[in-house]
């Protein structure tokens, strides 16, 4: 499971001493225990895909951050987050691209915006960036 994995990576940069991965995986950790508490069950591991969404919600908040370093000329944080970016990227399952979104929403029967986003999100949660499979629903109709 995804949230093991970062646990013991979590230990291992405490060891290590790694600053940055330590940074990213207190944040992490804290994201997945509300998540948790909003659940209502705070013993019980996340499913790998609750994981995964909040892994692309971190690294989403990451980009907005490192832009605004990058906009006042801080190269020492930009770096750092492109770093945090990159150990978050390494926990996400391989992403479906345009080509294969556009594949499968082809097979489907029903192609109305609802029936297609219902489809993705009961089966690709977590593997898919929903607001891509809008932009190519869009450019199919």
């Amino acid at each position: 499971m995804i949230e093991e994995q970062i646990k013991k990576a979590n230990i291992e940069a405490m060891k290590n001493k790694d600053t940055v991965a330590r940074a990213f995986y207190s944040v992490l950790m804290n994201k997945i225990l509300l998540e948790k508490i909003a659940k209502g069950d705070r013993e019980k591991p996340l499913a790998d895909a609750d994981v995964s969404n909040i892994i692309q919600k971190v690294i989403k908040e990451l980009n907005e951050e490192k832009e605004n370093y990058a906009k006042v000329g801080n190269v020492q944080e930009v770096q750092s987050i492109e770093r945090q970016i990159e150990i978050a990227s390494g926990y996400l399952p391989k992403m479906l691209n345009k080509e294969e979104i556009k594949e499968i929403i082809l097979k489907l029967d029903d192609k109305t915006i609802p029936t297609v986003m219902k489809h993705f999100k009961a089966n690709y949660n977590g593997k898919v960036d929903m607001r891509l499979v809008q932009e190519v629903l869009k450019e199919l109709a």
